[in-house]
């Protein structure tokens, strides 16, 4: 497996990750209580920013620990058992994403059971300070885990095949992708677009974004085993 193509599915996957919603929906209302509350510019930001930087460290945590665990236990050429593996996982997740992703009606409302949902509208309700937002951001990638596990294994096991020399840039680009959508509606609430529009172009685009992810969860799944799985099994019966 060359580099370009290991650092294609660690794009892909990134960009699937950045999908996900329920970062961008506390992250929408966390500055809609501020702005409620008649708060200054520079608290909002301040509360908006420390949230994002929040969501990219857990992002870069997880991966790096998945990548880690992965060098540990395989590593520099993972098995193709391993990734046959994940990439049924990502096609599981996939069509979970077809299925259930967001609920029915009206609204952007996601897949998550109600006392969580109500849990994290109370910490956001009660976040007034920066490092309350940082801590916010960590848990929106913690409480999503059960989605936005797939992307970060794949892209965890490409860069454990990757050169050393490459492994930090693979990293680097992951999380910047992955959390560019909360850094463009940080940048749109700071200067001054309201949340109204910005909620309003996610609830008409819902649809799209949930057939869109799934679709490509399961594109990365078939690509995963197309050149990683039956490349290693056509090796090893040549080899044999």
């Amino acid at each position: 497996m060359t580099a370009l193509n290991l650092f294609a599915i660690i794009m892909l996957a990134a960009l699937i990750h950045a999908s996900f919603q329920l970062g961008i929906s506390l992250l929408t209302l966390l500055s809609g209580h501020s702005l409620g509350a008649k708060s200054r510019h520079r608290k909002l930001l301040s509360l908006t920013g420390s949230f994002t930087l929040g969501a990219a460290t857990m992002t870069a945590l997880l991966l790096c620990s998945f990548a880690y665990a992965a060098v540990v236990f395989y590593g520099t050429t993972v098995p193709a058992l391993v990734w046959a593996v994940t990439s049924g996982l990502l096609a599981g997740i996939g069509v979970a994403v077809w299925v259930f992703y967001y609920r029915r009606g009206a609204g952007t409302a996601l897949w998550m059971p109600r006392p969580i949902t109500a849990m994290l509208y109370t910490r956001v309700k009660s976040t007034g300070f920066a490092a309350e937002s940082f801590s916010l951001g960590l848990t929106s990638v913690v409480a999503e885990i059960i989605f936005v596990a797939g992307p970060l294994i794949a892209a965890s096991l490409s860069l454990a095949e990757l050169p050393r020399s490459l492994q930090a840039l693979g990293v680097v680009s992951y999380v910047l992708v992955a959390t560019l959508p909360l850094v463009v509606i940080t940048m749109l609430i700071g200067g001054g677009h309201k949340i109204s529009r910005i909620q309003k172009w996610r609830e008409n685009n819902k649809r799209f974004l949930q057939v869109a992810g799934g679709t490509a969860l399961l594109v990365l799944g078939y690509y995963v085993y197309a050149n990683i799985v039956v490349a290693q099994l056509a090796l090893r019966g040549v080899a044999s």
